[in-house]
């Protein structure tokens, strides 16, 4: 069929379509990378940074006093390690597979010089750089799985300025190119969903990138398995209502295994295979006391209903987030009765749109794939979270499983927002007092989401776990009440690498204030502390109060002694002339510390 659209006009929109995108890469690009190691990092980070090196956390002394420098020492770039050096570390140490870490210690072997310690933008870049090219891959998810540009352009302006998306980039972690893989698996889904639909056996190809697609990303994160789950659940549904239809004109194996299937059943199998290498690995990971804490038990009572409240708090940020920490109580409050207001204008159009398809497309099979993976993944959740006790609500990061698909759902029903004139008289009614349509709308939504991508950025939202810089900052300020040289001594309890990872967040931040001090005032001085990992590996043997009273004879006196995440008995301390400073008794992310003078 002709199209009766000039070709002038043609490449006009394309070349419009093409700047626009641009843009908002552009702008992804700068609210990634902006300020990329401004923010503290975090035990995870150092995992990951430390392994991705080719190091070991076990280098690290326990159960004696040590500096800064050989705290520090795992995270010094070396040019002997190898990748294979890499992979060994994690699975002697670590709960994840190797696929993002071997991927770091390549780049970081590019841009880290061998003998310094590492940078840190240099190690959370390939993280951000992964969350870039998330944009485009929505646009393309977006057009291949609606054939709407309109509805490729608010998914890609949408994963730009996403304050979930923000807050995962900057991360050095392995989420982004997990989201990468997601968005490549589900755009094989989507087209293996509609050969179904249209009766054609899928290529062989595309068999092939789809298994390749789903192996690395399980070899990437292991709760990518989960996003593969809810895919199967959304194809099992396909499936029978096929089958159904094939029982109609067929019996028996002809109705089971018609032959547009059978190359989707070669996939599933591949995909089994291909992850059961990395996830029979996962059965012998040695140290489960790293996750912990996500063990919750039973849910009872109103606790029953905390999972699905945090999954709704987690899914309004992939869209939505205003500042609500490191701000004044009113702050906080505003900003959670502005969100909530928004939400109150926005749902009703939400819930209406998610019922039509969009204009000028027959879009109803693919809302219904997203929708139907969406609500599978959060199904999955729950059910491992009510009947395992591990609660995978309790962390942001956790529901990147289905990130991608809220971005895609929610650029599908703005387009229908977008496409539909305040005016216009609309086939099901909208409350007079909720006109969340046309474009208005939704450059409202866009610039409410591009507010929540600024908080991430300016460290008012998905702030760290841990906070050494404001720990450090305060032993520096109770370190001016006392002589210069009076030494500071810092013990922490230790139960595995991420207690190594705490402590070694107050020891970066040590050393970056001597930097920064030294560059404001080249006179002046900031003492550089000992520390003490004193392991504990029984809850019920206080090994690790033992070893400090053992540490303790050893030490000049007088010193500063700072216990963080250390609890031990006040009165032994105080037999051995330690006195408790309450002024200094502080909590703050990841960190409880207080401040003992001993002399």
């Amino acid at each position: 069929m002709t199209s009766l659209t000039p070709p002038g006009l043609k490449n006009r929109n394309a070349w419009l379509h093409l700047w626009l995108l641009l843009g908002w890469l552009a702008l992804g690009t700068g609210l990634r990378f902006y300020h990329l190691e401004f923010k503290p990092p975090w035990s995870d980070e150092w995992a990951t940074i430390v392994f991705s090196l080719g190091h070991s956390f076990r280098t690290v002394p326990l159960d004696r006093v040590i500096s800064a420098q050989e705290l520090l020492q795992p995270l010094q770039v070396t040019g002997t390690t190898q990748p294979g050096d890499v992979i060994d570390r994690l699975m002697a140490e670590s709960t994840h597979p190797p696929l993002y870490f071997v991927l770091t210690h390549l780049w970081l072997k590019l841009f880290s010089s061998e003998g310094s310690l590492v940078s840190l933008w240099a190690a959370r870049s390939p993280s951000a750089l992964f969350g870039v090219v998330s944009i485009p891959a929505a646009f393309g998810l977006g057009w291949l799985a609606f054939r709407s540009l309109l509805v490729a352009q608010l998914a890609a302006a949408l994963m730009a300025v996403s304050p979930f998306g923000i807050y995962l980039a900057q991360e050095s972690r392995h989420y982004t190119i997990s989201i990468l893989w997601i968005i490549a698996s589900l755009v094989c889904f989507i087209v293996a969903v509609r050969h179904v639909r249209d009766r054609i056996p899928l290529p062989i190809w595309i068999v092939l990138v789809w298994v390749a697609v789903n192996s690395l990303g399980i070899a990437t994160h292991y709760f990518f398995a989960l996003t593969l789950m809810a895919q199967m659940l959304v194809l099992i549904g396909v499936w029978l209502a096929d089958l159904k239809m094939e029982a109609i004109k067929k019996s028996g194996w002809a109705a089971l295994f018609p032959s547009y299937w059978l190359r989707i059943y070669a996939a599933v199998a591949g995909t089994a295979i291909g992850g059961a290498v990395w996830l029979s690995a996962w059965r012998t990971i040695p140290e489960d006391k790293l996750v912990d804490w996500i063990y919750r038990g039973e849910h009872l009572g109103i606790a029953f209903l905390e999972p699905i409240g945090r999954l709704l708090l987690w899914i309004i940020t992939m869209l939505f987030l205003l500042p609500v920490e490191g701000t004044p109580r009113p702050v906080t409050i505003t900003s959670a009765v502005v969100i909530l207001l928004f939400l109150c204008w926005l749902m009703p159009a939400i819930v209406r749109y998610l019922r039509a398809p969009i204009q000028g497309h027959s879009s109803r099979l693919e809302m219904r794939i997203f929708e139907g993976f969406i609500v599978g993944a959060i199904a999955l959740i729950l059910l491992v979270t009510y009947t395992l006790g591990t609660d995978l609500s309790l962390a942001a990061r956790y529901q990147f499983i289905y990130f991608p698909a809220v971005i895609l759902l929610m650029a599908a029903v703005l387009a229908q927002i977008w496409q539909q004139s305040p005016k216009k008289r609309l086939a099901f009614k909208l409350p007079r007092y909720f006109p969340a349509q046309g474009k208005g709308a939704v450059v409202a939504v866009l610039l409410m989401s591009l507010l929540g991508g600024l908080t991430v950025v300016g460290d008012f939202g998905f702030q760290k776990p841990d906070r050494p810089d404001l720990v450090v900052t305060t032993m520096l300020e109770a370190h001016r009440l006392v002589s210069p040289d009076t030494p500071i001594f810092i013990a922490n309890l230790h139960k595995t690498h991420e207690q190594t990872g705490e402590i070694m967040g107050l020891a970066w931040e040590f050393e970056r204030m001597k930097k920064q001090m030294a560059r404001l005032s080249p006179n002046s001085i900031v003492y550089s502390p000992q520390f003490l990992l004193a392991h504990q590996a029984n809850e019920d043997i206080p090994t690790a109060s033992q070893t400090l009273h053992k540490v303790l004879p050893q030490l000049a006196r007088p010193f500063q002694l700072w216990l963080v995440n250390f609890p031990t008995s006040q009165e032994a301390l105080e037999a051995r002339n330690c006195a408790r400073n309450l002024n200094f008794k502080r909590k703050v992310y990841g960190y409880h510390y207080s401040l003992y003078y001993c002399q």
